[in-house]
């Protein structure tokens, strides 16, 4: 059986203790066989492939909760030009970016179509594990429907036969989307139950669907597969609506007070903030001009916002899972959310937390991924800097020095690599 040895690095486990310095894992196939520090070790007998750390962090793979892997900034403008099949090639790209910033498992919220996701799985293409959301569900007219004021309907770019229209009303036409989706490959349930920055003809705050449809689109998705419901939720009372109906996490969460905050700590609720959203729009409207005039508008109202409603979720315990909505904003920055987290409050071993132990639990993994602990998948990114000192430093990806998903190596920079079987401690 292969073995693989990473040693000489501090290791920070995901589970939120003190880092244990001169560590040591031992990875056989694809899952850790022992962790530990270094003089503690006994090594199996077999040939042992090493990796030195040189120093560094010893971390478990990062996970994004909310991510669009076939989205990429503007797709309004790029859906309505580009040839169909050009998204699936700018997703390898988006994949190996995500892989690259040390990101090994995704939630994806919609877009993405299964035979990515099974590319993925085969080995056909580099890319972080994932759950599918397939079609996000929203209401005539809600931020899911891209029907433009010119009487131009972008929606009609993205269904085809695997990835269904996800416009629905009333009870009984959810219920049948939720069947849709599931059969289409989705992993979960995606709604949309208030509007958003991006749509064009809605706002944060316009509240989407009933709490007697988001009610059955829980009941239903828990009925036939056993599957969980992730609620787009800005505004104030759908976020009340989504946390009442028995969603499992809400995304963004900007608009907040206290008894929507109580009501997810009573719950159980994630919150995903995605701080770096409304931030990276504002950014990339700035930077290419590309941006709709609606949406950095909307950005602009929000952020302040967004980042105090964070902030009164967290001190009060909400349980939050890091995700981004990467595709909206530019692939592969997407640990800048830990810095944006620390700076509304989060100590960044908190921050890392929510980016493993936390976000595998959401994913509902976290009997396999999250922690570096024996028995688990072999996800693990090694740092050359120190996120506790620095966190902001897991922003560049030249500081990723390298990433193994499922025991292998998919990422190394690292300047030297010792293969040996007489590594004894």
């Amino acid at each position: 059986m292969a073995y693989l040895l990473v040693k000489n690095g501090t290791l920070i486990d995901g589970n939120g203790g003190p880092p244990i310095s001169d560590a040591a894992v031992l990875i056989q196939e694809k899952r850790i066989k022992w962790v530990g520090r270094w003089n503690d070790m006994k090594l199996p007998n077999e040939k042992v492939n090493v990796i030195d750390a040189q120093g560094g962090f010893i971390l478990p793979g990062f996970i994004d909760s909310h991510v669009h892997m076939m989205m990429s900034g503007n797709y309004h403008q790029e859906l309505m030009s580009a040839p169909f099949s050009l998204k699936f090639y700018q997703a390898i790209q988006h994949m190996k970016r995500t892989i690259d910033v040390g990101i090994t498992s995704v939630r994806d919220a919609g877009y993405t179509d299964v035979g990515v996701k099974e590319a993925v799985e085969r080995g056909w293409v580099l890319g972080p594990r994932m759950q599918i959301s397939v079609t996000p569900l929203t209401i005539t007219g809600g931020h899911g429907d891209f029907w433009l004021r010119s009487g131009l309907d972008v929606t009609e770019c993205m269904t085809y036969p695997t990835m269904p229209d996800g416009i629905c009303d009333g009870r009984e036409q959810v219920r049948q989307k939720v069947r849709e989706v599931l059969r289409s490959g989705a992993d979960l349930i995606k709604v949309h139950a208030t509007g958003g920055i991006m749509s064009p003809t809605d706002h944060p705050e316009f509240t989407q669907f009933s709490l007697e449809e988001l009610s059955v689109m829980v009941e239903e998705a828990a009925f036939r597969r056993g599957a969980k419901v992730m609620a787009h939720a800005q505004g104030l009372e759908g976020v009340k609506n989504a946390v009442r109906a028995g969603v499992h996490s809400i995304e963004h969460g900007i608009f907040l007070d206290d008894e929507a905050i109580e009501l997810m700590v009573e719950n159980g609720t994630y919150l995903v903030p995605t701080l770096i959203a409304g931030v990276g729009v504002l950014e990339v409207g700035k930077e290419s001009g590309n941006i709709p005039a609606h949406a950095l508008r909307k950005a602009q109202e929000v952020v302040d916002i967004h980042c105090e409603s964070f902030a009164k979720a967290y001190q009060a315990g909400v349980k939050i899972s890091m995700g981004t909505d990467a595709g909206v904003v530019p692939h592969g920055i997407n640990l800048r959310e830990l810095s944006l987290m620390c700076q509304a409050g989060m100590h960044p071993m908190e921050a890392i937390v929510a980016a493993t132990k936390t976000a595998a639990d959401c994913l509902g993994w976290e009997d396999r991924l999250g922690t570096v602990e024996s028995g688990k998948l072999a996800d693990i990114v090694i740092s050359k800097t120190d996120p506790i000192a620095d966190i902001q430093s897991l922003e560049n990806p030249d500081h990723i020095v390298a990433v193994i998903k499922n025991g292998c190596m998919v990422k190394d920079l690292l300047t030297s690599r010792c293969n040996s079987s007489n590594a004894t401690p």
